[in-house]
Order: C-alpha cells, then structure tokens, then sequence
C-alpha cells in the first residue's frame, strides 16, 4: 500500500494553546485581550523629581560644552539625597539614593564639585545619610558596548554589575555624564545608539530607578537647543521619555527681561521639557551659576572656587507697578514730547523712569522691557513725524487708560529704586 504524502498542518483548526505551541516549535505572537482595569486602581507614575525623573524611564539632559550640565547634574543629585527641592521641582517621594557616574574628571574633581555645591545649599552629611554615591570613570571605568569590524557588542556584564550596585545600594536615580563617554561605538550609529539607549531604559525599568544621559549638543551656530540637537543619532533622544535641553540666556532673552549686566547673563541657563512623554511639560526653570569658594587656600595659595547651581526666579519687570504708573504716564505723554529712540535726550524712557522710580541707566533694560511691552498691548503707539527732512518716530498715547480704573497712587517703595529722575515729582 502506498504511503500516504504528509498534509499540511491546518492550524485554525487548533485550540489556541495547541496552535501556540506547534508553530516551528516555539510559543507564537498571540493577541492579549484587554482585561478592562479599572482606572482607579492602576498604579502611579513613580516622578522622583518633577517631571523631570521618573522610575523606570531615561531622561536626556542635552547642552552645548560650557553650559553648566555637570554642575546642574550635581545639584539634582542633592536635591534626591537630601530630600530638598533646591531647584524648585518637588521630590514627591522624599529622599532617594542617588549615583552620579562622572566619566570626563578624577575623583578629586569630582569632590571639589560636589563639596561646594553642598556648601553652597547648607548640604551635610546628616541631611543626605548613606544616600549620596559618586565616582569616576577615570578611575573605574564605564563601557557599555564596543564595536568592531563585525558590529557592536552591548556588554551584558556590565548593565550586570550596575544592576546589582542599584539594587544593593536602593539607588533610585543613576547620572552618567556623559553618554559618549559610556561606549565605544560609533555616535552616528542608529542601530548601536538605540540598543545602548533601549538597553538603559531596561535597566531602569528591571531596577526600578531613573536614569539620567547627560549629552552634548552637535553645532548649532549660535541658535537654541532643542531636544532634536542631541549630537550623534537620533535614538537616544527617540528612547528617552524626558529630555532637557539646556539653553544660556540670549542677548535678545536679556533685554526682554531687562537684565543689562552682561555677567549676569552669562551665569543664567534656562532649562526647558523638550520631550515630556509622560507629563504635560512644565514651564522652564532658570539657573544661576555661581562661584562657591571652598576655603582651601594656605596663605600662600588662594583657595578653589568652584562653579555651584542654584535656582534663579525671572524677574517681574512689572513688580511694583500698577495701573496709576501707566496712566501718569499716559497723560504726561500728551503734554509732551517724547521720542521712541534710545539715544535720544527726550527718549520716553526717561518719562518712564521719572513716574515708575526707576533709574534710566541702571534700570535701561527693564525700562525698555516695559515700553515695549505698553507697545505691545496697544497702551502706546509709534508716530512718525516729518522733522528737518527726517523720519523721526515718537512715542505718543495708544489705547488710554479710563481714569476710573486707576485707584490710588502707590507709595513709592513699590516701585522698585527709588527715582534717580524725580520720581517723587506730582503729575
């Protein structure tokens, strides 16, 4: 009798658990059918620290060199160990253990860093326990994957060993700073960036901690960061949940805010949510860096300063100000004349400055800051007016103030400096 040929397996007409495990004989995709959870009883998101840091997740820290990522770095690092919401973002579970993992400095460095830091925000020993972990790459390296002519390698004993420090230790947040200096393969590379980056995130999510990439910006030719800017491939920014790009405050940014001295700008960066997957993205926080002395100097040396974060609040140019100021203002304006450029001897700031008790020349930013935004809201107007064969612009009254709305005239004090123009002057 002929053998009969064999038939094709008809796996519809398998129980599921049947087809599941006959298919090239491993358990096969299968659809899971949603269980309807009731929303009340799903879980938290575990944020740390703002919408910043969340358990389970990678944030990207992404900034230009020079723009204070390691001294910012260390200040959230404080704020997680001691439990203190120094950069004005709160620590919803108190305090955590935290790993700052710094690959470019030695440990010397690396303390001077973080003892003024401390010493700057009033840190000891006692506000932070055994929570508070730092090391150096220089002196125990960190390489999470390597590449050679046969691709990359991601090194498996190493997200190990750094599974079982997190787990030994409760380390809620781990810092690397920074990302390239925690691999060896290409940065343009998509395909080892994601998996390294992917590999970060699985960390987390096994351990139950935050992690922190802190990455440099490719050029950018003097613009803003965004969260797109990160050098390299894509895919780390494309794996993070949270990214934080980080911006120095502009000329443009300075003069909006009335802010004139030039040192002062120079110290403030804005941090803003560039990718907040998790959470509505927050307004931006400001940061001022400032130089903390560590008292070290023996008479014949000086002692260290070292850069320190701190939170900076933006300045109200309108603190102080009230309807009485626009409106004296107004009717001053139409018993005169007043002109809309800066170098003039009647610019209008000077009658600005006059009502609100404010200097012309300490206080030329936020006067200007002031005028343009009465501009902007249409209380002001620009004419221009025809003068010996010239254009000339003046500042005149737009939409005026009902004088019923004014109430009664604020005491001086409010006003910010007291008038170096007569501001005490009657309208």
């Amino acid at each position: 009798m002929a053998a009969t040929a064999p038939q094709p397996m008809d796996y519809a007409a398998l129980q599921p658990d049947e087809a599941a495990a006959r298919i090239n004989g491993h358990t096969a995709l299968r659809a899971t059918p949603y269980r309807w959870p009731d929303p009340a009883s799903l879980p938290r998101r575990q944020w740390l620290m703002g919408h910043w840091l969340l358990r389970g997740e990678v944030t990207a820290i992404i900034a230009p060199g020079g723009t204070g990522k390691s001294t910012i770095g260390n200040t959230i690092a404080l704020c997680l160990a001691s439990g203190q919401p120094l950069l004005g973002k709160p620590l919803h579970r108190g305090p955590q253990a935290v790993w700052i993992f710094n690959l470019e400095d030695g440990t010397d460095e690396l303390e001077r860093q973080l003892s003024a830091a401390c010493a700057y925000h009033g840190i000891g020993p006692d506000d932070c326990g055994n929570r508070l972990h730092l090391d150096s790459g220089l002196v125990q390296p960190l390489c999470t994957a390597s590449e050679d002519r046969d691709g990359f390698t991601l090194a498996e004993e190493v997200f190990a060993q750094l599974a079982a420090t997190i787990r030994e230790r409760s380390i809620a947040t781990v810092i690397v700073d920074p990302f390239v200096s925690s691999h060896a393969v290409r940065e343009s590379s998509n395909e080892a960036i994601d998996a390294i980056a992917k590999r970060w995130k699985r960390l987390a999510q096994e351990t139950g901690c935050a992690v922190v990439l802190v990455h440099h910006t490719r050029k950018l030719g003097g613009r803003e960061v965004t969260a797109e800017d990160g050098r390299g491939a894509v895919a780390l920014r494309d794996a993070a949940r949270v990214v934080l790009p980080l911006n120095p405050m502009g000329d443009k940014e300075a003069e909006e805010l009335g802010i004139a001295d030039p040192a002062l700008r120079r110290s403030l960066v804005r941090i803003d949510t560039g990718k907040a997957n998790r959470a509505p993205p927050d307004a931006a926080t400001w940061i001022k860096l400032e130089s903390q002395s560590l008292d070290n100097g023996d008479g014949l040396e000086p002692s260290d300063f070292v850069g320190v974060a701190t939170l900076w609040e933006k300045p109200d140019v309108f603190h102080g100000l009230t309807t009485w100021h626009l409106y004296t203002v107004q009717q001053r304006l139409a018993a005169g004349d007043w002109r809309e450029s800066v170098q003039a001897k009647d610019w209008v700031g000077h009658l600005v400055a006059n009502v609100a008790g404010l200097s012309a020349e300490t206080d030329k930013g936020r006067i200007k800051a002031i005028i343009r935004t009465w501009k902007r809201n249409g209380a002001l107007a620009v004419e221009h007016r025809a003068i010996n064969g010239r254009d000339v612009p003046f500042v005149i009254v737009g939409k005026p103030v009902d004088a019923s709305e004014i109430g009664s005239r604020p005491h001086l004090a409010t006003c910010g400096a007291e008038s170096a123009e007569g501001a005490g002057a009657d309208p």
